[in-house]
């Protein structure tokens, strides 16, 4: 998934956040977040393979982490996406609610659209209508380390779950299809021996018997 991380957080105080991966990216997302000023902007920091895309919106900030090869357009789509589902559910309450207060409920909201807008292709066109392309282009790129603390290093470090379960479909289906080809051979096998057994049977009873049977009954 493209999408690794997404979070909506007041300050440095998580909201509510999603991932279908593991890792310590939410721990280095939110020394970001103690850093990141709180007027409204948009900007990216770049990490190694990662960008961390952040929208800060009447005193909330929307944030996803994403690999480097993802679209920015579609990224900063869905933190627009993200914005205005967040405010048309709780209003101005994520301005005073505790931190993790809406996380049980809001968290499948994240989920949902990172899934969407990782893998629907409709996902793009909506970030067009949504984003401005000029706009976009113009969000200001940083890397992380010059925003940290003078000499503070971070080691990000990202599980690929969803690679590692895509993987283990894979393996399981192939699997399967094994499991299956093999049953198909030996009900074949099985067929073609009952076949050969009823010829041999037959051969047996014509011997004994003779064609018309004359010498059975």
């Amino acid at each position: 998934m493209p999408i690794i991380y997404g979070v909506v957080a007041r300050g440095n105080s998580v909201l509510a956040e999603f991932t279908p991966n593991t890792g310590n990216f939410a721990g280095v997302s939110r020394r970001i977040l103690e850093k990141i000023p709180q007027t409204d902007c948009k900007m990216t920091y770049t990490y190694d393979n990662y960008n961390f895309h952040y929208e800060v919106d009447d005193s909330l900030t929307y944030l996803c982490m994403c690999e480097k090869d993802f679209s920015v357009r579609k990224a900063f789509g869905f933190l627009d996406d993200i914005k205005n589902r967040f405010k048309a559910t709780y209003g101005d309450r994520g301005k005073v609610v505790p931190a993790g207060s809406m996380n049980s409920e809001f968290s499948r909201v994240l989920a949902k659209q990172m899934d969407y807008f990782s893998n629907d292709p409709g996902a793009d066109k909506i970030s067009k209508v949504r984003a401005d392309v000029a706009e976009v282009q113009k969000v200001m790129t940083e890397n992380i380390e010059r925003v940290l603390d003078r000499g503070e290093r971070i080691e990000l470090l990202v599980d690929k779950t969803e690679h590692l379960q895509t993987t283990a479909l894979g393996f399981k289906k192939s699997s399967t299809q094994l499991k299956n080809k093999m049953w198909w051979l030996n009900a074949k096998l099985i067929a073609i021996g009952v076949a050969i057994l009823l010829v041999l049977i037959l051969i047996i009873i014509l011997g004994i018997c003779g064609i018309t049977f004359s010498r059975c009954t």
